[in-house]
């Protein structure tokens, strides 16, 4: 495997680790060449883990027998980018975690049937743009038992470097793909009921009796500032929201997703 040593910012073949935005690196142009950036090395075994092509890596001195060594060993022959820790800094814009990063290879996004096919319980992401959030939603959807994730194209990418991240490399664990078009009738037609969340004088309790004993069920979650739009509302299945207390409004997505996956592990795990 090629060490390269970095003098310089404009060295060839650092421009995905600096220069290229987020959107340039996703390249939705030609998606066949997308690359998205995993860093620090536990984030960065899950995804060798599940399959995903590595083409290189860029790390600080010092972690090439260290922290990297061990990825460095499984990556093959690809070229190692590799400087002191503030050229590096600048390079990227912020500090390396435990200074490793590695761009890898984008894969196509399957089809909503390919991901749905054996799922139960499934979460669609409608316009959630913060990063963490969708880390955050990842990382408990992972741990807490849901099938599938599946997203609008209004929402921020899983695989934004930051997401990754805050997601522990949670989104190579759990299968997603992007939804189009009206959520209800597309997944109504592979045989889910769904369930929107959203304050509504008609909504049902997270724990009512009529969701647990649904085969299927797609949770619909929406932006934190506006929520679900009211078309997404009333095409739903059923409007769901968590009991609380202290006249407490609403929650995080993020920490609202974590509660309502609980609450359908229980579910799925009662059945």
């Amino acid at each position: 495997m090629p060490i390269i040593e970095i003098n310089t910012l404009e060295q060839p073949g650092v421009e995905v680790y600096g220069t290229l935005t987020e959107a340039q690196l996703r390249n939705r142009l030609e998606p066949d060449k997308g690359i998205f950036i995993a860093e620090s090395p536990k984030v960065i075994h899950v995804a060798l883990d599940a399959g995903y092509e590595p083409l290189s890596l860029l790390c600080e001195r010092r972690h090439i027998t260290g922290d990297a060594a061990s990825i460095i060993e499984r990556c093959g022959d690809i070229p190692v980018y590799t400087g002191e820790r503030d050229l590096l800094a600048r390079l990227t814009g912020y500090t390396l975690t435990r200074g490793v990063l590695c761009a890898m290879r984008r894969p196509t996004p399957p089809s909503i049937e390919e991901v749905c096919r054996n799922a139960r319980r499934i979460v669609v992401i409608d316009s959630v743009t913060d990063t963490t959030n969708i880390g955050a939603i990842f990382r408990s959807a992972a741990a807490l038992g849901i099938d599938a994730v599946l997203l609008t194209p209004t929402s921020c990418d899983p695989l934004n470097r930051r997401a990754v991240r805050v997601s522990m490399g949670s989104v190579f664990l759990v299968p997603w793909t992007w939804i189009e078009g009206e959520v209800t009738p597309t997944l109504n037609a592979l045989g889910f009921r769904t369930a929107a969340m959203a304050l509504s004088d008609d909504s049902i309790t997270l724990d009512a009796p009529v969701l647990k004993r649904e085969p299927r069920l797609a949770l619909i979650m929406g932006t934190e500032g506006d929520g679900l739009s009211r078309e997404a509302i009333t095409a739903a299945d059923y409007v769901v929201r968590i009991p609380m207390q202290h006249n407490v409004d609403s929650l995080n997505v993020a920490a609202a997703a974590a509660v309502a996956f609980w609450e359908l592990r229980k579910t799925t795990d009662n059945q």
